[in-house]
C-alpha cells in the first residue's frame, strides 16, 4: 500500500456521509415535538449561515409544541423564514421574540411527504459517498502514474474502494428503510 493512498481514510470519509444522514434523519420526527427536529435548520444571520441553535434557544414545553426564543429581536424574521423554508411543514406563530411551532397530528399525506424528505437526504448521502469514491480513484490513478504503485496494486485498491462504496450505499439504504418504516407507522 502506498503512502499517498489510504483506504481507511476513504472509508472514514464515507462513514462521515452516513453519520450526516443519520443526523439529518434524526431531525425527522413523527408526531411528537423534539428540539432535534430543528437541528437541520440554518439561518442567514450576520452575513453567514448559522445553525438555529446559534441564534436562539429551542425548547419543548409541551409534547406537541416547540418554542424558539430568538436572542436578537432583529433576527426573528430570518429565523421564521428559515423554519418555513426548511421543508419541515411547520407554520411558525410569532409572539415578540418567541416563535411557537405546533406539531400537528401526522396525516398519511404528511407521512408520505416526510418519507420524500428522507429519500432526498439519503440521495444526498449516496452522492457524497460517490464523490469520496471518485476522489479515492483519482488519487489511485495519480499514484499509479507517478510510479508509486504498480498497475496490479492500483486495480486491487480500486476494487477495495468500490467494495467500500457498495457496502456504504447498502448501509444508507438500510438506514433509510428503517426510518421510512418508523415514519409510516401509525
Amino acid at each position: 500500500m502506498s503512502a499517498s493512498f489510504d483506504i481507511a481514510d476513504v472509508k472514514r470519509r464515507m462513514d462521515g456521509a452516513l453519520n450526516a444522514l443519520k443526523h439529518e434523519l434524526g431531525g425527522l420526527r413523527t408526531g411528537r415535538a423534539s428540539s432535534s427536529l430543528l437541528e437541520p435548520v440554518h439561518v442567514e444571520a450576520y452575513g453567514a449561515s448559522m445553525s438555529l441553535s446559534q441564534v436562539a434557544t429551542v425548547s419543548v414545553p409541551e409534547p406537541r409544541l416547540i418554542s424558539v426564543q430568538v436572542w436578537d429581536r432583529g433576527m426573528v424574521g430570518a429565523v421564521e423564514k428559515a423554519i418555513i423554508n426548511s421543508n419541515l411543514g411547520l407554520n411558525p406563530q410569532t409572539e415578540g421574540q418567541v416563535i411557537r411551532l405546533r406539531i400537528p397530528e401526522m396525516t398519511q399525506d404528511r407521512r408520505k411527504e416526510l418519507v420524500k424528505v428522507a429519500h432526498k437526504y439519503a440521495e444526498s448521502a449516496r452522492v457524497a459517498v460517490r464523490h469520496v469514491r471518485r476522489d479515492g480513484l483519482d488519487v489511485l490513478k495519480k499514484t499509479e502514474k507517478d510510479g508509486t504503485i504498480g498497475e496490479d496494486e492500483e486495480k486491487r485498491l480500486a476494487d477495495q474502494v468500490q467494495k467500500a462504496t457498495d457496502a456504504m450505499i447498502a448501509e444508507i439504504d438500510k438506514t433509510l428503510a428503517t426510518k421510512e418504516k418508523e415514519i409510516l407507522q401509525v
